[in-house]
């Protein structure tokens, strides 16, 4: 007998998209886990027969003492927070062909261009960016070719007055500027979507807000749902921390953000688009 997935399937099914961004879901060499996940929904009438996953930052050991503790192989350890490789990554379904065209993965901090890290920051030789991963991907849609910019940030918290994750968080968003702006090789064509979990609000909570507001305010970019809450938790209140931006040629046919589900945190994001 297979283990439930309380009100998971039913929010999946009921969104019912052609295409759907999964993060803090754990990542398994085989892509086990995303095929029975696959399989349960081709069950309830939803197929996905295109599946991405790659193996995050998340629980990767990063063979230095990132948390200065004295101790190596912690979660926080891990080039992204995790306690074993995979933890916390991304995966994709699609229901038309989907293939990777960038992986921004394994960009050292150091080297993102104008990034905010410090000196006394921790391992400049190992520390990655991605807390768990940039990817790039060409989604073969009915409508013609579109480029998705995914990613999921570390959250600006948990550290100390050194702001080392809420620095990290910012650049982990300014990459995807560098990126439009050709400073990591050549500027994408639209269209193009990115689409993510930011882990950062433009305006409340903690965190170095200038980043996702200046990407908001993008004139490459448009924002479907400006304003509206993404996640809640009781510590903070409503926020928004998930982003779905189709480049500005695109049409939006509609977007919401779907009730939460119970004990449900993060609240599922959509958007409908048509090409030119």
């Amino acid at each position: 007998m297979r283990p439930p997935l309380p009100g998971l399937l039913d929010e999946i099914v009921a969104a019912d998209a052609g295409l759907l961004l999964l993060t803090d879901m754990d990542f398994d060499l085989g892509l086990a886990a995303l095929a029975e996940l696959a399989a349960r929904l081709e069950e309830r009438g939803v197929p996905y027969p295109h599946r991405l996953a790659l193996r995050p930052n998340s629980g990767l050991a990063s063979g230095a003492d990132l948390d200065g503790d004295g101790r190596l192989g912690g979660p926080r350890d891990a080039e992204g927070y995790g306690e074993f490789t995979g933890q916390h990554g991304m995966a994709l379904l699609s229901r038309w062909p989907v293939s990777l065209v960038e992986n921004y993965s394994e960009l050292l901090w150091r080297d993102m261009p104008g990034n905010r890290r410090l000196p006394a920051d921790p391992a400049a030789d190992v520390q990655r960016l991605s807390s768990t991963g940039h990817w790039v991907l060409r989604l073969e849609s009915p409508a013609g070719p579109l480029l998705l910019l995914c990613f999921a940030a570390t959250p600006p918290v948990f550290d100390g007055p050194e702001d080392r994750n809420g620095r990290r968080n910012a650049d982990e968003i300014a990459l995807w500027t560098r990126y439009l702006d050709g400073a990591l090789g050549p500027a994408p064509d639209p269209p193009y979507l990115l689409i993510g979990n930011a882990n950062l609000d433009p305006d409340e909570g903690e965190g170095l807000h200038g980043e996702m507001r200046a990407l908001l305010a993008d004139p490459r970019l448009q924002d479907p749902l400006p304003g509206e809450p993404t996640a809640h938790w009781q510590s903070t209140g409503p926020l928004r921390v998930s982003y779905l931006l189709p480049s500005a040629g695109l049409r939006v046919a509609g977007a919401q953000v779907r009730p939460p589900r119970e004990g449900q945190a993060h609240r599922l994001v959509s958007v409908t688009l048509s090409f030119p």
